[in-house]
């Protein structure tokens, strides 16, 4: 299912419309079992960072938003005809964020982890597409049902819940997010520092009509750089929102954007699925970060980022956790616009 534009408008606002009903409508009295995965999903997010937080994301509440550009890679016209992936160099908005829906969580705290970048290509004509990345290579669910399973055994895992916990029985079963949620998350000098990876694949087609299947990643050019444990402990809480600001106003920060080609015969349906550090890397081009956004707290409000708003040549696979995305973000978007 690939959303353009106008599409992507319309679904948004029927998420809306369907989510202010279930509010005007007692929302409460509908068993939270019987509502979607993906309203499920926002609902307990919400729930964790002690919210609702009005006017902020469900999760990746607290963020900040950048400009600059995105030059292509000649290499890049190889695996797609994407349009903003051939020659001409396309202005870029960029969002970083901590995760969690907690909208002042400190920078450096280990639940603000993985931190996040979505990146909108605004095109010639108008439109624009995305992409959605987090900084582990990895993601603790292969479907939205187990990713509610997860969040939900946090949720009921308080101090006073009986050993073993809800958490501790669900990573017991669950290899893949027992592996996440142990995976180490260093703390970067800096979001210029930091890596992000597309956890879900894509499918590329070029000119010729050959297809790959790819996943991105987005590497910072001068390498990652991160903070001792103690200078983690020592820092500030917006540290990270303070230092990308004093860093464009002496020099551009730029990255290396890249797609992960599988194999055949490498899963591509599955997120918690990491393919081997062997696996051919092609060069889609360099992002450029120049300035703050100005009106970046304006943007980020009134905005959705949306990993399905494709062009032609780059489509989704059949993961169940790309395709629920969009959903869930309509729903956190819509409470967003209406002051919940």
């Amino acid at each position: 299912m690939i959303l353009h534009v106008k599409s992507v408008l319309t679904f948004v606002m029927a998420a809306y419309c369907v989510s202010s009903i279930h509010v005007s409508m007692a929302e409460e009295t509908i068993p939270e079992s019987s509502k979607p995965v993906t309203e499920q999903l926002v609902n307990t997010l919400t729930k964790l960072s002690g919210g609702p937080h009005a006017g902020f994301r469900a999760n990746h509440a607290k963020g900040l938003v950048v400009k600059g550009d995105f030059t292509p890679a000649a290499t890049a016209a190889s695996i797609t005809k994407a349009v903003h992936l051939q020659t001409a160099v396309t202005p870029v908005t960029v969002r970083f964020s901590n995760a969690t829906g907690v909208p002042n969580i400190p920078d450096a705290d280990g639940n603000a982890f993985p931190k996040g970048i979505a990146i909108r290509f605004q095109l010639a004509d108008g439109s624009y597409t995305d992409i959605v990345s987090i900084s582990v290579n990895a993601f603790p669910a292969a479907t939205p049902e187990d990713f509610l399973g997860l969040l939900n055994a946090v949720a009921a895992s308080g101090p006073e819940a009986a050993k073993p916990s809800p958490v501790e029985q669900f990573l017991g079963s669950h290899p893949a997010a027992l592996k996440f949620v142990t995976t180490p998350k260093p703390a970067p000098v800096s979001f210029a520092t930091q890596a992000f990876y597309g956890v879900n694949a894509f499918k590329f087609t070029n000119a010729k009509g050959e297809v790959s299947y790819g996943r991105y990643r987005i590497e910072p050019v001068n390498g990652q750089q991160f903070l001792s444990k103690t200078e983690q402990e020592k820092a500030a809480p917006d540290y990270l929102m303070q230092e990308l600001p004093a860093r464009l106003m002496k020099e551009a920060a730029s990255y290396r954007i890249s797609v992960q080609l599988a194999d055949a015969g490498d899963e591509v349906n599955n997120a918690t699925v990491i393919w081997p550090d062997t696996r051919r890397v092609v060069e889609l081009g360099t992002l450029t970060i120049r300035t703050v956004d100005a009106d970046g707290k304006t943007f980020e409000k009134n905005n959705m980022f949306n990993p399905l708003v494709l062009v032609d040549g780059i489509e989704p696979s059949a993961d169940p956790i790309l395709l629920a995305r969009p959903s869930a973000y309509a729903v956190s978007y819509g409470r967003r616009l209406s002051g919940q």
